[in-house]
């Protein structure tokens, strides 16, 4: 991705820890590489299950206007937020989606990746709530959007100690996952 500005949307539904990806993401982006960031988030008036969106925006330069105008990276965890969001992806974007939830992928210009990242995270980490941060992993190896380095110091302050390495594994897994898919 050699933008100056580059355009993310993490979307789902409530519960799936999107937000926390976010603002993850920003962390790293801005405290730990150095760039501009914003980060924004909504969600749906249910705590869970209802739609939820981050948005995060990485710059070399002043950012001038906080919302996301075309995605250049869309995470679709659901299908009903990878129907809605697609068409909001800029033409040589990414979508990365959870091929769990997203049974069906829309027409697209730019490049799809799909995986079963909810099935990996209950089947290889042991646990559904690291499918945000799995997610993160993938989108680091396939984008190098930030260093792997400052997503893993931006997760690691951010987690508390008795979660942290189970959340550091998934992440982990998630730049294995990364590096094996391949464009559908």
């Amino acid at each position: 991705m050699n933008k100056e500005r580059k355009e993310i949307c993490l979307s789902g539904s409530g519960g799936q820890g999107l937000i926390l990806a976010g603002i993850i993401l920003a962390e790293a982006a801005g405290i730990y590489d150095g760039f501009e960031v914003v980060q924004t988030q909504s969600y749906g008036p249910e705590a869970r299950g209802g739609a939820s969106r981050s948005e995060v925006i990485i710059s070399k330069e002043k950012i001038d206007y906080p919302k996301v105008i075309k995605s250049d990276i869309l995470l679709a965890l659901t299908q009903q937020s990878c129907d809605k969001y697609i068409k909001n992806v800029s033409e040589d974007g990414i979508l990365l989606a959870d091929s769990t939830n997203v049974l069906k992928v829309p027409s697209f210009t730019g490049k799809i990746y799909q995986h079963p990242i909810t099935d990996d995270a209950i089947k290889v980490i042991g646990n559904q709530l690291v499918t945000n941060i799995i997610s993160l992993g993938i989108i680091v190896q396939l984008t190098d959007i930030v260093t792997r380095d400052a997503i893993k110091k931006a997760l690691s302050a951010r987690m508390p100690a008795r979660i942290k390495e189970l959340n550091i594994k998934a992440l982990e897994h998630g730049f294995k996952i990364g590096e094996k898919l391949k464009i559908i």
